[in-house]
Formats: C-alpha cells, sequence, structure tokens
C-alpha cells in the first residue's frame, strides 16, 4: 500500500492569502500546504479520501492516473469543493465515479453539486457519480479489502475517518469515543490532524494528537491538517517523538 498526501494544510492552506507570518513567507518547501487530501493505492485499487479546492491541482502534481473511488470525511468546503474536478476521470474512465460519504454530506453535495447528481435533463458536460451511504460500525467493500469507517467529533459535528488494512486516517478530530479507538488497535500507520499549538475548540492541538497517538500505539503517525500557527515544518519535526513525522505535501509512504 502506498499512501500520497496530496495536501497537509488546514481550510486556508498555507501560505494564507494577505498574511506575513514567517511560516507564510518560508521558502521551505514543506511550509507550503495545500488543503488536506490523501490517495491511498493497494493492488489495483486507487481510492482519493477528501476532494478540497486544490484538487485538480492535487491530481496534475501527482499524477494520479485513475479514481475508483472518493471517501468523503465530511461536508466543509476544504474537504469538498474540488468535486467538479473529477470530470476528467469520469470522462476517461467512462463510468460514474463511486462516492462514499455520511448521508448528512450526500444530501449537503445533492444541493451544492445539484447538477452532478441529478438524472433527468443532466448537462452532458458534467460527471456523474454512485452514491455509497457510509454507516458508522458498517464496513464496506472497496476491490477485496475491507474499509472500517471510523467516526469522530469535529466539535459538534460528526466526521468519519477511515481504516484500510494497516493504515488509519483520521482528520479534523476533536473527540473520539473509546469504542472507536478500539477499532484502530494494530494500525501500523496512523494519520491525524494536528492544528497548532494552542487549544482550539473543533481540532486536535499539536499534544492532543500527541496524546491520542499515544494511546493507540501505531508504528508511525503523521500529523495532517496543520496550520501556519504550528510552526515551521523542521523546528516541530525536531521536538516530535522519533516514531511521529509531520507529513507535507507531495509526500510518499508506502506500509
Amino acid at each position: 500500500m502506498q499512501v500520497y498526501f496530496l495536501g497537509t494544510g488546514t481550510s486556508q492552506g498555507i501560505p494564507v492569502i494577505g498574511i506575513t507570518h514567517p511560516v507564510c513567507q518560508s521558502n521551505d518547501l514543506k511550509d507550503k500546504r495545500l488543503r488536506v487530501s490523501v490517495w491511498v493505492t493497494w493492488d489495483d485499487n486507487s481510492i482519493v479520501i477528501d476532494c478540497g479546492p486544490d484538487f485538480r491541482q492535487q491530481m496534475l502534481t501527482s499524477g494520479c492516473p485513475k479514481l475508483d473511488a472518493l471517501f468523503f470525511t465530511h461536508e466543509h468546503a476544504d474537504h469538498t469543493a474540488g468535486l467538479d474536478d473529477i470530470r476528467p476521470f469520469f470522462f476517461q474512465q467512462k463510468r460514474n465515479i463511486p462516492v462514499y460519504a455520511h448521508q448528512r454530506v450526500l444530501d449537503n453535495l445533492k444541493k451544492r453539486f445539484d447538477y452532478i447528481f441529478e438524472e433527468e435533463n443532466k448537462y452532458p458536460g458534467a460527471p456523474s457519480v454512485e452514491i455509497f451511504e457510509v454507516k458508522n460500525n458498517e464496513s464496506f467493500i472497496i476491490g477485496q479489502t475491507e474499509i472500517v469507517p471510523i467516526e469522530v467529533d469535529h466539535a459538534n459535528l460528526q466526521v468519519f475517518g477511515y481504516r484500510i488494512k494497516d493504515f488509519a486516517y483520521l482528520t479534523d478530530v476533536k473527540s473520539i469515543e473509546d469504542i472507536e479507538i478500539h477499532k484502530l488497535k494494530g494500525v501500523k500507520v496512523l494519520v491525524v490532524n494536528a492544528l497548532r499549538e494552542a487549544s482550539h475548540h473543533s481540532h486536535f492541538s499539536l499534544q492532543e494528537a500527541l496524546d491520542f497517538v499515544h494511546l493507540v500505539q501505531p508504528e508511525r503517525a503523521y500529523l495532517t491538517h496543520i496550520s501556519h500557527m504550528l510552526g515551521f515544518h523542521e523546528e516541530v519535526q525536531q521536538r516530535l517523538p522519533e516514531n511521529v513525522f509531520l507529513a507535507y505535501d507531495n509526500l510518499k509512504i508506502t506500509i
């Protein structure tokens, strides 16, 4: 299995428009972060988790050749706004693109991207999708692989993370129940959000993320959904435990 970090930034990305914070002025490419997303491949499967406003650029940079399925964690714009840019995959693959999400998220997408989901009088240039509702405690299959949804809380909003074999991807986490943590036991690689040093009402802080990693005990952990307020990549990395890494855009890891 290979995981490609398409984007590792928070909702505004880094640099932030109009901000002169030192991290936003950094020349280190690891300090430049598009909106958060990952591309996961295993066997002959190619899936993307979240499709934000940088999706087109991410697909061109990564060279992703096909899209077998698109998973959504939740409906916020930094995770969904790029949905229209699945069009090239739809045209080339000549089949509907499978979309997996909570029913609430599917309903939200149907309002915002009605021309994609409508079936009658459909505009011929629009992509088409095949929708699959994701429910907590109900795994589903991609290829021959079981996908396990992990339910977390993003302040007052339900969000899904996903476990694929020995890999788990969680973003926009502020709290998680013990029963959901149990679903993560034995993962080799855990990805989780770490917004900044200071506490935040809807995201793990750095220390909260590190405490969570210690609880799950993966072999390796990667931190994502990072804001400029966390600090310079290289400086933060030096302070982390030896098995915890700051993810960065275009990082590729093998599991």
